[in-house]
């Protein structure tokens, strides 16, 4: 794996309704669906307009129950080591470390909250450009990639120290958010790639992660005549960009991010 310990290089859905789920992706973000070729799993790999694999999609099955939800993986040097390192720091391990042939070694794993995430390590020597720094990247090459990664915590303080010990994440400024406290960008190995702060009264603590699309006002409004329900926004963010979190059908929780009128 190319990518330095730390990076965000994979996003994957766990649905209750695969093929629900393949349709309302395809319509409001514009990924192409296909089957991964894993033989015994239905596992399938969602590819960004410019052909580039973000992430994968599969079905929850019997021995998989809950609910629908969206996973980051963060690329590690060492998967037996981190997950050995999230265990002493008071997470936990939802799926010991496994090895998969070509694809490479991870597990899932929580954090102190009780918050899932995978770590991996890959078998390829290519960076992953599943995840695109939103300040880095802004423009059609990046729809359909993910552009940010926000943590909303219910102790923000002990997060910002859990995932720092772990990955190495330092905090690069931040924006007041009243009684929430503060929005805090979180620096990784190569560039700030997402924030930390607290849970909202009417929030659900956890990972949201941002997908860049072409129009946030048209995938809006498509995610509404698919299912979907939006939870927040539109609204501007720095930049000169939109960015709106909803639920899908299957009620995961994701971000949209985007330009009114393109990208």
């Amino acid at each position: 794996m190319a990518n330095p310990h730390g990076e965000h290089i994979w996003y994957e859905l766990l649905t209750t309704d695969a093929d629900a789920a393949q349709a309302f992706y395809a319509d409001v973000i514009g990924w192409s669906v296909a089957g991964s070729g894993m033989p015994g799993i239905d596992y399938r790999i969602l590819t960004a307009p410019d052909g580039v694999a973000v992430g994968g999609l599969m079905q929850r099955t019997a021995e998989m129950p809950g609910a629908a939800v969206w996973l980051g993986y963060v690329g590690v040097d060492d998967v037996d080591a981190a997950v050995a390192k999230v265990e002493a720091a008071g997470g936990s391990v939802h799926m010991p470390a496994m090895t998969m042939d070509g694809v490479g070694r991870m597990a899932m794993v929580a954090d102190p909250d009780g918050l899932p995430f995978y770590v991996m390590h890959g078998d390829s020597d290519e960076d992953s450009r599943a995840f695109l720094p939103a300040q880095e990247h802004d423009g059609p090459s990046t729809v359909g990639h993910a552009v940010w990664n926000e943590l909303s915590a219910p102790d923000p303080d002990a997060a910002l120290g859990f995932y720092g010990a772990q990955f190495g994440w330092t905090q690069a400024g931040g924006m007041p958010m009243g009684e929430l406290g503060e929005y805090r960008f979180l620096a990784g190995p190569r560039s700030t790639h997402g924030a930390l702060w607290g849970t909202p009264p009417d929030g659900r603590p956890g990972w949201t992660y941002y997908f860049h699309v072409e129009d946030i006002d048209a995938a809006v409004e498509r995610a509404r005549n698919g299912g979907g329900a939006v939870l927040h926004g539109p609204a501007e963010i720095p930049g000169g960009s939109y960015s709106a979190i909803l639920t899908d059908p299957q009620g995961a929780q994701v971000g949209l991010v985007g330009r009114r009128g393109g990208a």
